[in-house]
C-alpha cells in the first residue's frame, strides 16, 4: 500500500549536508567530558537554506558516507599537523589533532571525488590546500608583519580586513556588495597554494583569503570566520549547490 495519502503530494527531500565535528572537553554535572560538537550557527544557516545538518564524528573510515552526503561543511578549529604538508611544527602551532586530520583529510578528499559541494571554512580552507599538495605558512605574523588576521586581545575579537574577489568566481557570486570585508581569526594561512586550486579572495596585504577547486561545481574555501558573523550567504550558496546536484 502506497503510504501517501490520495491526494497528498511528496515533499522533496532536504539535502543532507554533513558537518566535520571538533571534539572539546567540557564539564556536565561535575564530570569532565570529551564531545564531539559543531557551531550552532552552522548548523541554523544550513537548516534556515533548507538543508538537514549532519554531525561527522572524525573517526576512521567517516570517508565511507561521502556518497550519501549532499555537500559538505568543514568549519574551523585546531591548527593542521604539519607533518602533512612536511614541516616541523613552529612553536605557535598548537592543539594538533593527527588522527582527526587524516580522517577529515579522506572525508574531505572522499566528497570531491564524489563531486559532492564543499564549504571549507578558516582550518577547513587550510585542510583544503594541504589535501592539494599546498602548504600553510604556520605563524602569520611573522610573513605580514601584523597580527590584524587574529588581534591579540585576551577575548575571542574578529579581525576586519578588507577583500579582494576575484571576478568571475563563486565567491564574487556570493558577496555582491561593493566593498567586501572579512571578519578573521586566524594565525596560519596559505602559502604554497596546491595544484588544482585558485585564489579568488586576497586581503589587503596578500594574505589568500578564498580558494576554489578548479573544475569543480562547486567547492570554496574561506579563511575568514564565516559562522561566527549574522551572514550566512556562503551556507545558502552551499545548500543551492547541494539542492541542484545530480546523483
Amino acid at each position: 500500500m502506497n503510504s501517501v495519502a490520495f491526494g497528498e503530494t511528496r515533499r522533496p527531500a532536504r539535502p543532507v549536508i554533513g558537518v566535520c565535528a571538533r571534539t572539546a572537553p567540557v564539564t556536565l554535572q561535575g564530570s569532565r567530558l570529551t564531545v564531539s560538537l559543531a557551531l550552532q550557527a552552522h548548523l541554523s544557516y544550513l537548516a534556515d537554506a533548507g538543508c538537514t545538518p549532519l554531525l561527522l564524528p572524525l573517526l576512521p573510515g567517516v570517508e565511507e558516507l561521502a556518497g550519501r552526503l549532499d555537500g559538505l561543511l568543514v568549519p574551523g578549529g585546531p591548527d593542521v599537523d604539519p607533518a602533512l604538508y612536511a614541516q616541523t611544527p613552529h612553536p605557535a602551532t598548537r592543539a594538533v589533532t593527527p588522527d582527526a586530520d587524516r580522517a577529515e583529510l579522506a572525508l574531505l578528499g572522499a566528497v570531491l571525488e564524489a563531486g559532492r559541494p564543499v564549504l571549507a571554512v578558516c582550518r577547513g580552507m587550510q585542510l583544503l590546500n594541504v589535501l592539494h599538495g599546498g602548504t600553510l605558512h604556520q605563524h602569520l605574523a611573522e610573513v605580514t608583519g601584523h597580527d590584524g588576521h587574529r588581534p591579540p586581545e585576551g577575548t575571542f575579537t574578529l579581525g576586519r580586513r578588507p577583500l579582494r574577489v576575484r571576478p568571475g568566481s563563486h565567491l564574487a557570486a556570493i558577496l555582491t556588495e561593493a566593498a567586501p570585508e572579512t571578519a578573521c581569526h586566524h594565525h596560519q594561512a596559505v602559502d604554497k597554494l596546491g595544484a588544482g586550486l585558485s585564489a579568488t579572495g586576497w586581503a589587503d596585504d596578500d594574505t589568500v583569503e578564498a580558494v576554489e577547486v578548479e573544475g569543480h561545481p562547486f567547492a570554496v574555501g574561506v579563511q575568514w570566520e564565516a559562522g561566527q558573523t549574522p551572514d550566512g550567504r556562503l551556507h545558502h550558496a552551499l545548500a543551492r549547490a547541494a539542492g541542484h546536484r545530480t546523483p
